[in-house]
């Protein structure tokens, strides 16, 4: 009940008024059956902006911090998530993708939309990054569609860090769906698995019109942060007196 005073009450006229997006391809989601939306993450609001758009209801998998906030921000942002009827997922140990996993198909066997993130994390930088085979595996054993969905303008919006949003143009757009029943039964092959979970990542490309790199984004950030790192480091020790 929440999930729909949110979108058609509180939450969705006011994401409407503000950031106007412009909706492209919204045809290509389908009214009804389980399905996959596959899309580029580029901002906090990513989370809020699609799900306000779409006439179906939609359940992302989302990070479990959260969910385990500290503090009077931490419990209403926990609180906020749950009543939209989001899933927290475990993103770190050797079970994390496989508890992502079961977790998805459990929406998809409701015949329900899913909304995953094939990057695993936000874009730091505005551009679109290898994405995770997890989206492939569920594609395969849920038998479902795939559609790709491009969020542009939304990291000029609310950049990392960035807590109240800029007013920027939005453009949602979605993709035609992509069909991998081809594939039925191969999801153990891990060569099928990535060239599956490119062509997803190539679509969202060709929608998204980003710059491609092909790295996972964890991986460069957490290489990006101890370069910093290092050059704090490097500086403090210049600043240190001699003598």
């Amino acid at each position: 009940m929440f999930y729909y005073v949110l979108k058609y009450v509180l939450l969705g006229p006011l994401l409407r008024l503000v950031f106007r997006p412009r909706i492209e391809g919204l045809e290509n989601v389908p009214a009804e059956g389980a399905a996959i939306v596959a899309g580029n993450h580029l901002s906090f609001s990513d989370h809020f902006l699609m799900p306000a758009i779409l006439k179906r209801r939609i359940t992302f998998l989302a990070k479990k911090e959260y969910f385990t906030g500290p503090g009077i921000k931490g419990r209403l942002t926990a609180a906020f998530f749950r009543s939209a009827g989001q899933i927290p997922v475990d993103r770190t140990g050797k079970e994390a993708g496989q508890a992502a996993i079961r977790e998805g198909l459990g929406v998809l066997r409701k015949n329900e939309l899913l909304g995953i993130y094939p990057e695993g994390t936000r874009s730091h930088d505005g551009r679109l990054y290898k994405g995770k085979v997890g989206v492939a595996v569920m594609a395969l054993k849920a038998q479902v569609p795939v559609i790709p969905c491009a969020m542009i303008g939304t990291f000029e919006a609310q950049p990392p860090g960035k807590v109240i949003p800029n007013v920027h143009p939005v453009v949602i757009r979605f993709g035609k769906p992509l069909d991998f029943s081809r594939y039925a039964g191969m999801e153990n092959e891990k060569a099928i698995l990535r060239a599956i979970t490119d062509e997803i990542m190539y679509a969202i490309l060709s929608l998204s019109e980003q710059e491609y790199v092909d790295q996972y984004a964890a991986v460069v950030k957490a290489e990006q942060a101890a370069a910093d790192g290092t050059a704090e480091k490097e500086r403090r020790f210049r600043r240190m007196p001699l003598g």
